[in-house]
């Protein structure tokens, strides 16, 4: 008995089925299949198995569409129009395609989405996943053109052991054939095809892991490609809103006093204390906003400046003259307190030397508040979309995949925080006062009374009434420091003919005495750690008269 099947076995393996006929002969053993396979014009996979099952037993196969493929994808295969002649059903669901098989012989014909790629392979999983051992798969595959190679493995998942045959033949028809396969385990086939031969239809998604949810995606390189076009305009922006930016422009036309008479009195742009000119000018603070501020606070009446020389050397004291109220700034009250602690009611100017006043931080929150600045809100923001894009990265790395769209949200992110560091930080409002500065800055030059430079109007120190000169060259005394025409606007005081009258100096010297205490209120904190050197208050005025 078993020498007849072993003959029956040689005499199927080398009998030669026909190539083109509708249904492929009966398998002459049971528990055997016999497979015509044929690629049509639109690149879809036309299968018939005649699938002989033992009289009173049953077979079922369970056909996985959906295979690991390399670089972290997934290939996906459709089935459709399955039609079985005989004992049994078919089903096809999402991810798999199954086979129920009553005893008899039944012919199974069904198509293939999926199964060519672009360079023309073909491959499918001609048997595999069968519940019992098949005696013997013989399969023919037919083409439009003659293929330029074949394989075929069989064995468990991952086996590279081929099949027991696998060539084409004298026509053109490609033959497999394989005996005992093991239930549970498959046999792949798979043709190369002439390129061109027909339509690649192969397609995959990435897989169902960690790695596959960063894979690279249509819609995924599409978000990239519109990132892209994104970052480059908001770069062309941030070009052009700092060219923007650094154009000094002229100055804009300021009166530097109001009023008339005994009633004339200085007037700041838009109330724009001494110690914020140099930050709206130059986007930088340093000794000499911090030396025009303490100098504010004594024409303001809250400090009391007198002459203390030490050892033969110029000195000053400052003393507390009235207590900080609501009328000072926070910047104004964080020097204010520095100077005269609690509990402190003088101080030597020359005891602040090396003090490490600082005042940086509330000087920027004071010049945001007032709107000239644009704050750190994009760092801000841009920090945030970190954080989120991380979260979103991975969740969709362990939910529906497309992780790379968190990705973009951290870069943008990334970009974002970055980038808000060279935007100008300038406002509209504070471009509008940095020209009005400059308009101030003239006008303090033409102090003399002569005509203004690009129009503004100069004030000359002698038609003010005597009684509001002191308080007129008090007032402006520490903008004047700030914009760095101190010495201009002392010297057009002094060559008055009566010396002016200081209420918040002890001396009857005037102007010039003044003026040398406010260079030795920059000398003394430009040793100190408020700021940086002096080097650079130019760059304030650059393209300025």
């Amino acid at each position: 008995m078993k020498a007849l099947v072993l003959a029956l076995v040689a005499l199927s393996l080398f009998a030669q089925p026909a190539a083109a006929q509708d249904a492929p002969p009966v398998p002459n053993l049971p528990n055997s299949a016999e497979i015509q396979l044929k690629v049509q014009r639109d690149g879809s996979l036309s299968v018939i198995e005649a699938v002989s099952v033992p009289t009173g037993t049953t077979m079922t196969r369970h056909v996985p569409l959906r295979v690991s493929a390399p670089d972290n994808r997934d290939r996906i295969f459709g089935v459709r129009d399955v039609v079985i002649e005989g004992a049994g059903t078919g089903a096809v669901s999402k991810d798999q395609f199954t086979l129920y098989l009553l005893g008899g012989t039944s012919i199974v014909r069904y198509t293939v989405d999926g199964a060519v790629d672009a360079t023309g392979r073909v491959s499918w999983e001609l048997a595999g996943g069968w519940d019992t051992e098949l005696k013997l798969i013989r399969a023919s595959f037919a083409a439009p053109l003659i293929p330029d190679a074949v394989d075929c493995v069989a064995g468990p998942s991952g086996s590279t052991v081929p099949c027991g045959s696998a060539q084409i033949d004298h026509a053109g028809l490609t033959r497999f054939a394989q005996q005992n396969l093991p239930a549970g385990q498959r046999m792949d086939i798979t043709v190369e095809l002439p390129a061109g031969t027909v339509p690649a239809d192969a397609r995959s998604v990435p897989a169902s892991t960690v790695a596959g949810a960063f894979v690279l995606t249509t819609p995924v390189g599409w978000a990239w490609s519109v990132f892209a076009v994104l970052v480059l305009l908001a770069g062309g922006w941030l070009w052009f809103a700092r060219r923007r930016a650094n154009v000094i422009g002229k100055p804009q036309a300021v009166t530097l006093t109001t009023g008339e008479g005994e009633d004339v009195v200085f007037t700041s742009p838009d109330g724009v204390l001494p110690g914020q000119v140099g930050l709206v000018l130059s986007g930088r603070s340093d000794a000499v906003d911090l030396a025009a501020t303490v100098l504010d606070l004594a024409v303001r009446n809250y400090l009391w400046v007198s002459e203390a020389p030490q050892e033969g050397l110029p000195d000053w004291r400052l003393a507390r003259r009235n207590p900080a109220d609501d009328q000072l700034s926070d910047v104004e009250r964080t020097v204010f307190d520095a100077l005269l602690p609690e509990g402190t009611d003088t101080v030597l100017l020359s005891e602040l030397r090396g003090a490490g006043l600082r005042f940086q931080a509330e000087l920027h929150e004071d010049v945001v508040r007032r709107r000239w600045f644009s704050g750190r809100k994009l760092a801000s923001a841009g920090v945030r979309m970190i954080f989120y894009g991380v979260f979103l990265t991975a969740l969709l790395a362990f939910t529906v995949g497309y992780a790379q769209l968190g990705l973009i949200v951290v870069v943008a992110g990334v970009l974002l925080a970055v980038g808000a560091r060279g935007m100008p930080q300038l406002t509209r409002k504070g471009r509008s006062l940095r020209q009005r500065l400059l308009g101030l800055r003239a006008a303090l030059l033409d102090v003399d009374g002569t005509d203004g430079t690009d129009g503004t109007d100069g004030t000359d120190a002698a038609d003010v009434p005597e009684l509001e000169r002191g308080r007129l060259f008090s007032r402006a005394l520490p903008y004047a420091l700030v914009l760095g025409e101190s010495q201009r606007w002392v010297a057009a005081f002094a060559e008055l003919n009566r010396p002016l009258e200081l209420y918040w100096y002890d001396t009857e010297a005037g102007a010039p005495r003044a003026g040398e205490f406010a260079a030795a209120l920059i000398g003394t904190f430009a040793g100190t750690r408020s700021g940086s050197s002096l080097s650079g208050r130019s760059i304030r005025f650059a393209g300025s008269p």
